[in-house]
């Protein structure tokens, strides 16, 4: 509820994003899918997998043809954001 002090609000629900290695997104959990417009695109199950070679003949979902063009992604983040902050200096 509105009102209630945050340490007594129901959890909400969470969501999560899985990156497959060499594979979709897998999207889990009670989340919105929009277009570009803002519009809703029906998921049409409570998980469902985003292509993220961009082949997929049903995108924004996969349809598996990662496997048959040799698709290569990491299962987790790359480049500048897989490595951590530097710490802050002072002085």
């Amino acid at each position: 509820m509105e009102d209630d002090p945050p340490n007594e609000r129901p959890s909400a629900p969470e969501v999560s994003v899985t990156a497959c290695p060499d594979g979709p997104l897998l999207l889990r959990g009670p989340f919105r899918l929009l277009d570009a417009e803002g519009d809703p695109i029906p998921k049409g199950r409570r998980t469902v997998a985003l292509c993220r070679c961009g082949a997929s003949s049903i995108r924004p979902f996969c349809d598996g043809t990662h496997k048959e063009i040799g698709f290569t992604a990491p299962g987790g983040a790359e480049g500048e954001r897989a490595r951590p902050a530097p710490p802050e200096q002072t002085g």
